[in-house]
């Protein structure tokens, strides 16, 4: 069982940045690969970034390369997203969820297993 806990969401003007962090409490947390979604009203939750257990592989939305970076600190049981040059449409409710196939990287939400609270990210024109 991984419990997981996103932070650092708040409001942001238009070309500004904002690191989320997902913290993990639980057994083997560093073995899931981890990924971030994003939901905007009124719109289904969309695959942003994801990340495998050591690290080493990433993968990101088309919609978010090159703005936004994945990383974790596995002694921290820490995932983060560092989000930059944001753009109104960014504004969303964040979530991180982990997958128990660490290399997997998936873009689906159906293939995590544990998913976070949400916080929220709100970016102003």
């Amino acid at each position: 069982q991984v419990q997981l806990v996103e932070s650092g969401g708040g409001l942001v003007q238009a070309g500004g940045s904002l690191r989320l962090s997902c913290a993990a409490s639980g057994r083997s947390f560093s073995t899931y690969a981890v990924g971030w979604f994003r939901q905007a009203p009124g719109k289904e939750r969309e695959f942003v970034a994801a990340i495998s257990w050591g690290g080493r592989s990433t993968s990101y939305a088309d919609s978010v390369k090159g703005r936004f970076t994945i990383s974790r600190d596995n002694a921290k049981n820490t995932v983060y997203l560092q989000m930059s040059s944001l753009k109104p449409e960014d504004t969303a409710v964040y979530y991180c969820a982990a997958e128990s196939t660490p290399a997997r990287l998936g873009v689906r939400v159906v293939e995590y297993d544990y998913w976070g609270q949400g916080t929220q990210v709100t970016v102003s024109s």
